[in-house]
């Protein structure tokens, strides 16, 4: 089963605005998803560039956002554990919570991965996107991937 996965700042394959990357405020982008399927105990989400000059560049990783979740508000904070209870993995700035888009040259693609889980990880604050996608093996129940794209100005 698939998930609906959108951003009210930008369409699917098309720019991300400058205030979510290196060159404006560095906040995270605003999410919102459609109901998942039955079953589901939590989400996560990976953010991550292919196209980084030295392989895949993780800009975010969150995980344990609870099962009635929707939607991500912009800006979400990037304290380990936010309020309720959902915890902020390392992105591959070895920093807590979300980095914008910074790419060094040219266009690149930031995929925005939402995962349904029928469990919620047993993981610490701070995991990485490895540790994050080992947990969670056999529990996904559902995914949806977003597209964007951003070139430095």
């Amino acid at each position: 089963m698939s998930l609906a996965l959108g951003s009210p700042v930008f369409r699917a394959g098309n720019a991300i605005p400058a205030k979510y990357t290196c060159d404006g405020d560095n906040v995270s982008v605003p999410l919102q998803w459609a109901d998942p399927p039955e079953g589901t105990a939590s989400f996560a989400i990976i953010v991550d560039d292919p196209d980084a000059p030295s392989g895949t560049f993780v800009h975010w990783v969150l995980y344990n956002l609870p099962a009635d979740a929707r939607d991500l508000p912009e800006g979400v904070a990037t304290d380990a554990t936010l309020l309720d209870g959902s915890r902020n993995g390392t992105n591959s700035a070895r920093r807590s919570g979300y980095m914008g888009p910074c790419p060094p040259s040219g266009t690149h693609h930031y995929y925005f991965k939402l995962y349904a889980l029928d469990t919620t990880p047993n993981l610490g604050a701070g995991a990485t996107k490895d540790q994050l996608l080992q947990a969670i093996q056999g529990h996904i129940l559902a995914e949806a991937t977003l597209i964007g794209t951003y070139s430095k100005g």
